[in-house]
C-alpha cells in the first residue's frame, strides 16, 4: 500500500491511498475527503461529459473505465500496461488535480432525480434486467429467497412485491427472477418504476455493513495466490472473456474449483445465468470450448455446480 501526499494548505489537502483489487485490471485510489454524493461509472470520454476529472483520465491511453465513488476513484486499465508501471504517475496526477481545485463532477442539485432506469430482456425468460444510468451497488449481491433478503434493503422490498423468486445486483443493474406463473407484460413496468422510485427516495439499496456475495468461490487476493497455475489461468480467461458477456445478459459466472485428475472446471452461475434454459449450451459450446482451445489438454469439462 503506497500513500501519495502533495503538500498544499493544511486541513485541505487530498491524500490518495492506492489499494489493489481482486480484479487485476482494476485499481482503487482511496481518497481521504468526500468526492461525490453518489456513484458514477463512465466507460468512455463521451459518456463523461459531466465529469472533468473522468475526461482527463480518459486522455490516458490505458484507461478503460472510470468509477467515481464518495471516497474513491476506481480505474480499469487496458491490457497494454500493468498497474505497477503507471500507478504512481496516475496517483500523482489525481492528487495534483484535486488539490488544485479541479472539478470532479458537475452534480445536479438533487442527483437522485437524475436517475433513469430501463428494463432489458435476458436469455432467461424468467429474468428481467433493470439497468440504471449510475452505479447503485458496490459489488455483486445475490438473494435466492425472501429469508436471505431480510433487512438487506432493495432486495427485501422487491421480494415483498410478490411473484419474485431471486434478486441479483451488480454495479448499475438489478436482475429479477419471477415465478413461472407471473407475466412480464404485467410485471416489468411496475418493477422498473418501483426500483427507480425506491432509489430516488434515498432508501438503502444495500444495508450498511452488508458485504458483496462471495458464496464459496475464490475471491480474495490471498486465495488467488494459493491456487495452481491452471486455476489462475482459468480465472483470468473467465474474467477477461466470459464475465463481460454474461454481465450484459444480467448474470455472472464465478470460478469455484479445478480438479486436475478429471480436468474438470467447476463454476457457479448467478443472476440470469442461473436456471437459464440456454446455460447448458453456453457452458458446453461456449465456455468449455474456449477453455479447451486456450488451455489445451488441461481442461476436459466445465460443470455448473448450481445447475
Amino acid at each position: 500500500m503506497v500513500v501519495f501526499l502533495l503538500k498544499f494548505i493544511a486541513m485541505k489537502e487530498f491524500v490518495i491511498t492506492v489499494e489493489e483489487n481482486s480484479e487485476p485490471a482494476l485499481l482503487t485510489f482511496r481518497v481521504n475527503r468526500p468526492l461525490v454524493k453518489t456513484h458514477y461509472t463512465y466507460t468512455n470520454i463521451d459518456a463523461a461529459q459531466d465529469s472533468p476529472l473522468a475526461q482527463q483520465l480518459f486522455h490516458l491511453p490505458f484507461i478503460k473505465s472510470v468509477q467515481l465513488l464518495p471516497d474513491a476513484i476506481v480505474l480499469e486499465r487496458f491490457s497494454i500496461v500493468e498497474w505497477p508501471d503507471v500507478q504512481d504517475e496516475v496517483a500523482q496526477q489525481l492528487v495534483e488535480y484535486l488539490n488544485s481545485g479541479g472539478v470532479v463532477v458537475h452534480e445536479l442539485a438533487n442527483t437522485l432525480h437524475a436517475i433513469t432506469m430501463y428494463a432489458e430482456v435476458t436469455p432467461n425468460p424468467n429474468v428481467m434486467k433493470f439497468v440504471a444510468n449510475k452505479r447503485i451497488v458496490p459489488g455483486l449481491f445475490e438473494f435466492k429467497s425472501i429469508q436471505e433478503a431480510k433487512d438487506t434493503g432493495l432486495a427485501e422490498a422487491l421480494f415483498n412485491q410478490g411473484q419474485i423468486t431471486q434478486v441479483f445486483m451488480d454495479e448499475n443493474y438489478v436482475s429479477v427472477t419471477k415465478t413461472e406463473a407471473a407475466d412480464w407484460a404485467e410485471l416489468a413496468m411496475d418493477l422498473r418504476t418501483f426500483i427507480r422510485d425506491y432509489i430516488i427516495a434515498g432508501k438503502p439499496v444495500i444495508a450498511d455493513g452488508l458485504g458483496p456475495s462471495t458464496l464459496e468461490s475464490v475471491q480474495t487476493q490471498t486465495q488467488l495466490e494459493s491456487l495452481d497455475g491452471t486455476s489462475k489461468a482459468i480465472i483470468n480467461i473467465l474474467d477477461e472473456y466470459v464475465k463481460p458477456a454474461v454481465a450484459s445478459d444480467g448474470g455472472n459466472i464465478l470460478f469455484q474449483s479445478y480438479e486436475p485428475e478429471s480436468k474438470t472446471v467447476n463454476v457457479i452461475l448467478q443472476g440470469a445465468c442461473s436456471g437459464c434454459p440456454s446455460s447448458t449450451y453456453t457452458l458446453k459450446n461456449g465456455i468449455e470450448q474456449m477453455l479447451k482451445n486456450m488451455l489445451g489438454d488441461k481442461v476436459e469439462e466445465v460443470v455448473a455446480i448450481n445447475g
